[in-house]
């Protein structure tokens, strides 16, 4: 499994604020309809994966003409999301940091380790 890289997620949130106000286009991006944006664009993730198999998923990277549509995609949902967080003023560190807390204790390690099942039928 590769590791993820550091990045500046300030100098992408900057970027992409740019590249918005330069097409005038914060008029369109209500927090409404940036959900919506992100709902759509992670439907068309999905839709790459829709009638693959489990093993052939899990081999993903291997498909250089499939890893370019993830790619975009990925990056499409990327920046929905950062364009959300900006409009709301979430602190994304803190409330992924609260959410792993509650997840903790919804998950203990004892009950959840090498299980799928959801938290209340564990």
């Amino acid at each position: 499994m590769k590791t993820m890289k550091n990045i500046d997620l300030l100098k992408l949130d900057q970027d992409i604020c740019q590249f918005v106000s330069e097409r005038d286009w914060d008029q369109f991006h209500s927090v409404k309809n940036l959900s919506m944006a992100l709902a759509v664009e992670s439907a068309e993730l999905l839709e790459i994966f829709q009638w693959m198999s489990e093993e052939n998923s899990n081999r993903i990277s291997e498909n250089h003409q499939v890893m370019a549509k993830i790619n975009d995609e990925v990056a499409d949902v990327f920046v929905y999301l950062m364009r959300i967080i900006n409009k709301t003023g979430i602190d994304l560190e803190q409330i992924v940091r609260n959410k792993m807390q509650k997840n903790g204790e919804k998950y203990p390690v004892e009950k959840a380790k090498g299980n799928s099942k959801k938290y209340n039928e564990l």
